[in-house]
C-alpha cells in the first residue's frame, strides 16, 4: 500500500491553528502553503467576492513590510509567492530552495496575521481586480462554466459569478475587508503546510514560534443557503463575440466524502480523460469537436459532474447526442474491466503526480486536512483502487440521468441553434449510437535481457551515443513515475505556405502506428499510466508521455512504432487537418496567446518564427496527405534525442532503451539551428484585431538574444527585474497605475532568434496610456543600470528557480532538451545559478541598450470596444 503521508508531523497549538510537515528530499526545495477555509461560499451577499478582494491584499504590506516588501522578499530569497482563491478556501504559497524556510515561514506569517489593508492600496487594487474581472469576461471557457453553475442552482452561492461584478467590488472599504478578515481569518481555520527537503523538528520549531502568540478568537461561521431538491432538465444560451460554440453540461453530484465520490472520480476519467476515454473517441477523435473532457468536482459541501466541449456551431446538436450516448452506456452498461483499468491507472498516476512538487504535496495534504485529516490523502488513494465496474455504472444511473442534466451553450453571436430544454431532452432520449468497442490491452514486447550501455555523465545526465540517436538520462527520486519522450531537432523551418505541417505530421501519427490505431495507442499508452502526447516546437517535434516507472520498457517500445511506422492514413491526416483549423479560428478568441500571434509575425514576417506553431487557416488548408508523408520522411532522418527522467536507475534504463532504440538508421550529429533575422528596421510594426472584448490587450516583441548567445542570462536578469510581483512593470503599471491585473516580461529564447516580450489587458480606454507607460518603463532601463538592490533580488529569484524547477521530472526533461538540441549541451546544466550570478548591472544596461529600442518593436493587439 502506497502511504503518501508517511513521515507527516502534525501539531495543534493551543490557539487552534494546524501545522503540518512532511520531508520529502526529492529536490533542495521546500514550500509553506496557508490554507484559510474560508473562500466564496463564506461570503454573504453584501461580501461577494471579497474573498479574492483579500486574496490580493494579503501582498500589500504589514507593519513590518510596506506595499511590494513582500514579493520582494521571496524573490530575493530565490522564490516564488502566489495565491487562489476557491469555493470553499482561499490558499497562499511560497515555493524556493529549502535554505530559505525560516524567511518563507517569517513572511507567510507576518502577511496572515498583520495585513494592514491600507485604504489607498485597497482603492488601486480594487481597480486592478476589476480589470482581472473583465479579463474574466473575455474567457469563453469561464463564461460557460460560471452560467452553467447560475443555471444549475437556485440557492446555493456556488451559483454566483465567483469573482465578484464590477459595481460591488468598486463599492468595497477597509471596514468591509477588515471585518472580514478578523471573522474568517483566525487560527482554528487555519492550516500551515511544509513540504520539502526541511528538518521536521526545526520546522515546527519555526512555525511555533510565528504562529504561537496569534490570539485565538473564535471565527464566524456564515453557511451558503441549502439548495433545494430539484431533479428537472434546465439550458440557457448566449451569444458573443467568439468564433466557436462552448457546451457546458452538469449534474448535481455528491461531496467529497461521499462513498460514491471515488465512483465518479473514475467515471469522468472513462468518459473524458485522454485519448482512450469514450468521449475523446467518439467525439474528438471523429471531429465533432476540438477539444472534449469530463470532470468531477466537489467542493467541500457538494459536488458536480461537468462535460466540457468546444465545436463549431452547426455540430452542437450532434455533439449533444453523442455525449448523451456515452452517458446513457455508462450509466446501463458500466464500463469493462479493461476501460476502468485504464481510467484508473491514468487517474491514479495523474493523482501521484500533482504531489511532485512541493507545493502540491503541501496543498494536498492541507486540502485533506481540511475536509477530513491529513491522512484522508491515502484513504482518497486506496479508494480509488478499490472501485469496481459495477461502482461506476451504479454512480453514472444514480447521477448522470437524462432528466436531471443542465446544459449551456455560448455560440457566436449570429450563429448556432437555441439550446432549449426540449433540444437537452431530447438528445438524451435519443437511442444512443454504438459505442466504440472496447479495446483489448497489448503490452508490447521487451527484451528479457538489458544490453549493456556505456555512457558519460555530465551534470546528472547520462549521455548515451547509439548509432541513430542520443540517449538522455537522469534520475529524479520521488514518486514512482518516469517522463519519456522522443526530440527530433528541426532541420529546416517549414515551407510558409505549409506552416503546421510539422504539428499536423505528429497529431496524424498518434491516430496510428504499425498495427494499432488511435484507440489501440492511446489505451496501451495509458494502461501504463501516461497519454501519448505531442509537442511541435519551433526547434524541435516530440513524442512524449509520463507513466509508470516499472512501465518504462512498453512504454519505450509504443514510442518507438510511432517514431518508425506511423500510419498517415489520409482520412487521420484530413481529419486531424480540419480540427486544427478550427484551433487556429479559435485561437483568435484567446486575449493572451493571440497577441503574440500577431507581434511575432510582425516581428519576423510571413516565414519561421513569424508563424504559428500550430499553422494558420491559409496555410493548413494548403497540405494535403502527400506533403505530410514527405515532411514525415524527412523529418524521420533527424537524430533524434531520447530522454527519460523519474525514479530510476540511469545504467539500467540506457540498457533497456538501448535494446528498444538501438537499430535506429545511423543518423548525424544534432544540426544548428539556422538564424532567422529581425523583420523590423527603422520603425515600429502593429498588427491589430478590432474585437467585441471587455479590454484591450497587447503584447510588444523587440528583438533579443537567441538561446545559445552569452548575452542571454543578462536578458534573464532583465526580465527578473522588470516582470513579476515586485518587478519594476508590475508596480509602476498595476500597483501604482492600476492599468492592468495582468502585466509581464521576459526573454524569449530559441536556437536561430530572440526576442523580448511585454504585455498587458487593460480597458480599452487606457491603451494608449498602457502603451505609453510600458515604452517609459523600458526606456528607463535604457538609461540607467538597474540597482545593486534589484540585480541581487533578481540574481538569486533565477539562481533560486533553477533549483525550484528541478522538482518535477517533466521539468527536468524539458532542461534537457533544451540544452542538448538548442543549447551548449549538458555542461550548461552544471549549476546554473552561477551563470546569472556573473550578471552585473552593465550588462543588463547594455542588453536594454541594444535591443530596448521603441523604434523597432512590433506589437500584436485584440482592441476591445465593449464599455
Amino acid at each position: 500500500m502506497n502511504r503518501w503521508t508517511d513521515q507527516v508531523r502534525r501539531e495543534v497549538l493551543p490557539n487552534g491553528l494546524t501545522i503540518l510537515v512532511q520531508r520529502d528530499a526529492s529536490a533542495p526545495v521546500a514550500s509553506v502553503v496557508t490554507h484559510v477555509k474560508a473562500g466564496f461560499f463564506d461570503e454573504p451577499d453584501k461580501w461577494q467576492g471579497i474573498s479574492h478582494v483579500l486574496e490580493h491584499m494579503f501582498f500589500k504590506g504589514t507593519a513590518r513590510r510596506g506595499p511590494g516588501d513582500i514579493a520582494r522578499e521571496t524573490k530575493a530569497a530565490g522564490g516564488y509567492l502566489n495565491a487562489g482563491t476557491g469555493y470553499d478556501h482561499t490558499s497562499y504559497f511560497v515555493v524556493l530552495p529549502a535554505s530559505g524556510l525560516a524567511t518563507a515561514i517569517d513572511i507567510q506569517a507576518d502577511a496572515l496575521r498583520n495585513s494592514v489593508i491600507d485604504p489607498g492600496e485597497l482603492e488601486r487594487e480594487l481597480r486592478v481586480i476589476i480589470q482581472e474581472a473583465k479579463r474574466k469576461l473575455d474567457s469563453p471557457g469561464s463564461v460557460a462554466g460560471e452560467t452553467l453553475n447560475e443555471v444549475m442552482f437556485d440557492r446555493h452561492r456556488i451559483r454566483r459569478w465567483r469573482i465578484g461584478h464590477e459595481e460591488m467590488l468598486a463599492s468595497f472599504t477597509r471596514e468591509d475587508l477588515s471585518d472580514y478578515y478578523r471573522s474568517r481569518y483566525v487560527p482554528a481555520r487555519t492550516i500551515v503546510s511544509i513540504a520539502g527537503d526541511v528538518d521536521v523538528d526545526a520546522a515546527l520549531d519555526l512555525a511555533r514560534a510565528a504562529y504561537g502568540d496569534w490570539s485565538g478568537a473564535q471565527g464566524i461561521i456564515d453557511p451558503s443557503p441549502e439548495e433545494p431538491h430539484h431533479r428537472d432538465v434546465r439550458a440557457r444560451t448566449l451569444r458573443g463575440d467568439v468564433t466557436h460554440t462552448h457546451l457546458a453540461l452538469g449534474w448535481h453530484a455528491v461531496p467529497p466524502l461521499h462513498p460514491d465520490a471515488p465512483a465518479l472520480d473514475l467515471a469522468s476519467a472513462v468518459l473524458g480523460s485522454g485519448r482512450g476515454s469514450w468521449l475523446y473517441r467518439a467525439i474528438r477523435e471523429t471531429g465533432l469537436a476540438t477539444s472534449i473532457a469530463a470532470y468531477f468536482y466537489a467542493p467541500t459541501e457538494l459536488g458536480i459532474f461537468d462535460i466540457a466541449a468546444e465545436c463549431e456551431p452547426e455540430r452542437m446538436a450532434d455533439v449533444l447526442v453523442g455525449v448523451a450516448g456515452q452517458v446513457h452506456r455508462l450509466a446501463t452498461e458500466g464500463p469493462g474491466e479493461n476501460d476502468l483499468d485504464r481510467a484508473r491507472t491514468l487517474l491514479l498516476t495523474r493523482w501521484a503526480r500533482r504531489l511532485e512538487p512541493m507545493d502540491g504535496r503541501a496543498s494536498a495534504l492541507a486540502e485533506a486536512e481540511a475536509l477530513k485529516h491529513y491522512q484522508y490523502l491515502d484513504e482518497e488513494y486506496e479508494a480509488l483502487r478499490a472501485v469496481t465496474p459495477r461502482a461506476v455504472q451504479e454512480a453514472a444511473a444514480r447521477y448522470l440521468a437524462g432528466d436531471a442534466v443542465s446544459g449551456l451553450a455560448y455560440h457566436p453571436r449570429d450563429n448556432g441553434e437555441e439550446l432549449s430544454t426540449d433540444l437537452l431532452a431530447s438528445a438524451f432520449n435519443t437511442a444512443p449510437a454504438r459505442a466504440p468497442a472496447e479495446i483489448p490491452f497489448r503490452a508490447p514486447a521487451i527484451s528479457s535481457q538489458a544490453t549493456a550501455a556505456q555512457g558519460r555523465s555530465t551534470a546528472g545526465v547520462l549521455h548515451v551515443a547509439l548509432l541513430g540517436a542520443d540517449l538522455l538520462i537522469r534520475r529524479k527520486p520521488g514518486i514512482p513515475t518516469v517522463t519519456l519522450g522522443v526530440f527530433m531537432p528541426r532541420t529546416r523551418p517549414e515551407p510558409s505556405e505549409h506552416s503546421g505541417i510539422g504539428a499536423l505530421a505528429l497529431r496524424s501519427a498518434v491516430r496510428g502506428a504499425g498495427d494499432l490505431d488511435a484507440a489501440g495507442l492511446a489505451f496501451g499508452f495509458e494502461r501504463l499510466g501516461g497519454s501519448l502526447g505531442v509537442s511541435a516546437a519551433s526547434d524541435w517535434l516530440g513524442l512524449s508521455t509520463s507513466i509508470l516507472a516499472e512501465k518504462l520498457g512498453p512504454a519505450a517500445q509504443l514510442l518507438k512504432l510511432v517514431l518508425t511506422e506511423p500510419a498517415l492514413l489520409d482520412d487521420d491526416i484530413a481529419r486531424e487537418r480540419h480540427l486544427m483549423l478550427e484551433e487556429a479560428v479559435q485561437v483568435t478568441d484567446d486575449m493572451f496567446r493571440f497577441p503574440f500571434q500577431l507581434a511575432f509575425r510582425a516581428a519576423f514576417g510571413e516565414r519561421g518564427y513569424g508563424l504559428p506553431v500550430s499553422g494558420l487557416p491559409e496555410t493548413l488548408a494548403n497540405i494535403e496527405p502527400d506533403h505530410v508523408r514527405a515532411f514525415a520522411k524527412f523529418v524521420s532522418n533527424a537524430r533524434p534525442a531520447i530522454v527519460a527522467v523519474g525514479d530510476i536507475e540511469p545504467e539500467q534504463v540506457a540498457g533497456a532503451l538501448a535494446d528498444v532504440f538501438g537499430d535506429l538508421p545511423p543518423a548525424n550529429l544534432r544540426p544548428r539551428a539556422l538564424v532567422q533575422p529581425w523583420a523590423i528596421q527603422t520603425e515600429p510594426r502593429t498588427d491589430v484585431l478590432e474585437r467585441d472584448k471587455a479590454q484591450s490587450a497587447f503584447a510588444m516583441a523587440f528583438p533579443g538574444p537567441a538561446r545559445n548567445e552569452v548575452t542571454r542570462h543578462a536578458a534573464d536578469v532583465w526580465s527578473a527585474v522588470a516582470s513579476g510581483l515586485g518587478g519594476r512593470l508590475f508596480e509602476s503599471l498595476r500597483s501604482r497605475r492600476s492599468l492592468a491585473y495582468t502585466v509581464l516580461a521576459t526573454s524569449w529564447q530559441r536556437g536561430g532568434a530572440g526576442a523580448l516580450l511585454t504585455y498587458i489587458a487593460c480597458a480599452p480606454e487606457r491603451e494608449e496610456e498602457a502603451r505609453e507607460e510600458m515604452l517609459k518603463e523600458l526606456e528607463l532601463f535604457r538609461e540607467e543600470a538597474v540597482t545593486q538592490s534589484e540585480l541581487e533580488q533578481a540574481v538569486n529569484y533565477l539562481a533560486g528557480q533553477a533549483e525550484v524547477s528541478r522538482q518535477s521530472a517533466a521539468s527536468v526533461a524539458g532542461e534537457i532538451v533544451e540544452a542538448w538540441l538548442i543549447g551548449d549541451g549538458l555542461e550548461e546544466m552544471e549549476s546554473p545559478g552561477d551563470r546569472y550570478r556573473q550578471v552585473s548591472a552593465a550588462d543588463v544596461q547594455r542588453v536594454a541598450r541594444s535591443f530596448l529600442d521603441r523604434t523597432i518593436r512590433a506589437e500584436g493587439v485584440i482592441r476591445g470596444n465593449r464599455a
